[in-house]
């Protein structure tokens, strides 16, 4: 904890800075920025999201930004066009216009007059999408960004789609969207409130119908893929991760893609290193300072002298699905990331194991539908038990390979890579490959996994489907992690070809046969103590709110004795709460069912309902947002449900049906 007081104290804050675009359309923002700023202009860090500062992202928005502005900077966080209390429509993620508008918002505040011209963009998960995505368009004042959470490949890796198999969180998020898009404005600043959410309710899109006609990697998932041109980026770029988190890969890409990009990863999901669990944190703010100082003021930091990738090592730990604290270490690679460290090759053995000799193998992989109940959450962000379990279950179900015990700690940091000569009798399918540490006791805790769609196996963007019986050779990168397996333990490959509900069963159970394969495993030599040190961490003020009904998360898993259907059961009911400074009362309760029976891949269906609350004086405002999923040998069918009820009463309902045909999936 730093002694030294921040140089502004005094701030000033709108809570509803009117941005007008040129098209017309009134952006709302929330802007803090030093009192003297308009004698004494500052820099500015611009955060550009969907999920509504004045109830959504309220919490993180005040430990945050107050924190900057006392530091010497404007910090503005942007309703987008079509959410919270801005005007117009949204009609996709990432979208051309999104990004424009963003880029308009840049250089409109990059002329105020307590505005220096220099400006910083910085954000999680949607935001630090769209941060990178606008610095690939280079507007002039934008001189750094600062990524959390984010991709560099649209399809894949974000919710849609993974190994071109798809997520079954492009349902779930595109339900949380269908939840959030559709809440109007506080009443309390928008007389015309009702009528802007009349218009929204009206021309909400039901993005998963739109993500699902795109089942290969085309132009619209190129759009907003920053993969695609790197070069195009020329604000300076440092980037977080978590090892909890879906977003593992953007990182250690972008350090070794960008020149003078840093990267750091910590045991975290979801959430911002201030305050993200499993612990330990760190002075997040404190690093973010530094970056905006030498990028944005010109101050001599020290971050060019960083190392390139710092990462959290983590000590394997028993299976959970939950953990308040992950031990470990932090290591550094002053130059690169990972792509450099040696690696180790293993090979799949006709007996069950790995080991250093390749030979030819013939082992068949046929798993039940429902193998994979031990995934875990595919993105943890809602703090309930969502990490990935004891994978014991799993590992039944699917061909396993086993490592004799090591003879010495092994530290994997980097994406393991599994090469695989296999044949299908089916010309569509999928295999999972999890990597797991397997415990003296036979506990097995997931380290990294990756998915494939067979029929992607050469390419994303023209797949093609299996030939019955013909083998080919298939390589899969998996999620990069960075984790200790200690001494005397062992390490299990796990192949599976199901993994439900993270990922969409194909159409049929096809049964794969594997003729061999290796894995190669990069390591780094083991470490003692921590190379690097971060600051412990610091935030503003807290947000201020009266709790009127505590927030509970639910994950159960049932099995309907006479049908044989599986089912999980996740109930995130996000409490209630007033904002003791304007009065509005928020809340959300999110609800999802995933079943299907294990000889039966077409029995797959996934429903969703989000219940979405607003009070604002004698005012009960309410979004009720159903959908469901479910397919036949050739299509996937879709339907969903939007309400909306004022004071008790329905006012506006709609329904969608869709019917997407399937392609090589």
């Amino acid at each position: 904890m730093t002694n030294i007081p921040p140089p502004h104290e005094t701030l000033i804050e709108d809570p509803d800075h009117i941005i007008a675009l040129s098209d017309g359309t009134r952006l709302s923002a929330r802007l803090w920025r030093p009192e003297n700023s308009g004698k004494m202009p500052v820099p500015l860090i611009l955060e550009f999201l969907p999920y509504r500062k004045r109830d959504g992202t309220t919490a993180r928005d005040c430990l945050t930004h107050p924190y900057f502005a006392k530091h010497g900077y404007a910090c503005l966080r942007v309703d987008m066009r079509g959410n919270g209390d801005s005007e117009g429509i949204m009609e996709d993620e990432y979208t051309a216009q999104e990004l424009s508008d963003a880029v308009e918002v840049i250089n409109w505040a990059a002329a105020q007059d307590w505005c220096t011209g220099s400006v910083g963009m910085m954000g999680i998960s949607w935001g630090g999408f769209n941060a990178l995505q606008v610095a690939a368009r280079a507007p002039a004042p934008l001189k750094a960004i600062i990524t959390l959470c984010s991709t560099v490949d649209r399809f894949a890796d974000d919710i849609h789609y993974k190994g071109g198999c798809l997520l079954n969180e492009n349902l779930g998020w595109g339900a949380t969207m269908w939840s959030y898009s559709s809440r109007p404005p506080d009443p309390a600043l928008r007389t015309e409130w009702r009528e802007m959410w009349l218009e929204r309710l009206e021309a909400e899109p039901f993005l998963p119908s739109t993500w699902l006609r795109h089942q290969r990697r085309d132009a619209y998932w190129q759009h907003g893929s920053v993969c695609e041109e790197y070069a195009a980026i020329k604000a300076k770029v440092l980037a977080f991760g978590g090892w909890g988190d879906a977003y593992k890969n953007a990182v250690p890409q972008l350090v070794e893609a960008l020149d003078g990009a840093k990267g750091i990863v910590g045991p975290w999901v979801h959430k911002y290193p201030h305050f993200a669990v499993p612990e330990p944190r760190i002075g997040f703010l404190q690093e973010a300072l530094r970056w905006w100082d030498q990028w944005l003021k010109g101050e001599d930091t020290g971050v060019v002298e960083d190392p390139d990738y710092r990462a959290y090592l983590m000590d394997g730990l028993r299976p959970a699905a939950w953990y308040d604290v992950r031990p470990g270490r932090w290591i550094a690679e002053r130059e690169g990331a990972t792509s450099h460290l040696p690696v180790q090759t293993l090979h799949l053995n006709d007996d069950g194991t790995l080991g250093d000799v390749p030979q030819t193998i013939a082992r068949t992989v046929s798993s039940p539908a429902h193998c994979g109940a031990a995934s875990g959450e595919y993105c943890a962000i809602w703090l309930g038990p969502e990490m990935p379990g004891d994978q014991r279950g799993d590992d039944a179900l699917s061909t396993v390979f086993d490592s004799a015990p090591l003879g010495a700690d092994m530290d994997i940091v980097g994406a393991p890579r599994i090469m695989l000569s296999l044949s299908s009798d089916s010309a569509q399918g999928q295999i999972a490959v999890r990597l797991n540490h397997i415990h003296p006791d036979g506990a097995s805790s997931r380290i990294t996994y990756g998915v494939l769609n067979l029929s992607h196996r050469k390419s994303h963007a023209a797949p093609r489907a299996m030939q019955p019986g013909k083998t080919e050779d298939i390589t899969l990168d998996l999620d990069h992690i960075a984790y200790r397996v200690p001494k005397g333990h062992r390490i299990r490959v796990a192949i599976s070809t199901a993994y439900w509900p993270l990922v969409w069963p194909a159409p049929v159970a096809a049964t794969v046969t594997l003729g061999s394969g290796t894995i190669t495993l990069p390591q780094r030599p083991t470490t003692g103590g921590d190379e690097v040190n971060f600051a412990q961490p610091e935030t503003a003020t807290p947000w201020e709110t009266e709790e009127l009904r505590a927030p509970k998360h639910i994950r159960r898993q049932e099995t309907d004795m006479v049908t044989g259907i599986q089912t999980l059961i996740i109930e995130d009911d996000f409490g209630k709460l007033r904002d003791l400074d304007h009065g509005l009362i928020s809340g959300s309760v999110a609800r999802e069912r995933w079943e299907i029976h294990p000889d039966d891949p077409l029995s797959a269906r996934g429903t969703c309902h989000w219940t979405s609350e607003m009070e604002r004086g004698e005012i009960r405002l309410r979004t009720e947002a159903h959908c469901a999923m479910w397919s036949d040998i050739e299509s996937f069918h879709l339907s969903a449900r939007i309400e909306a009820w004022e004071d008790g009463e329905l006012i506006y309902a709609r329904d969608v049906d869709d019917r997407v045909p399937r392609d090589q999936l």
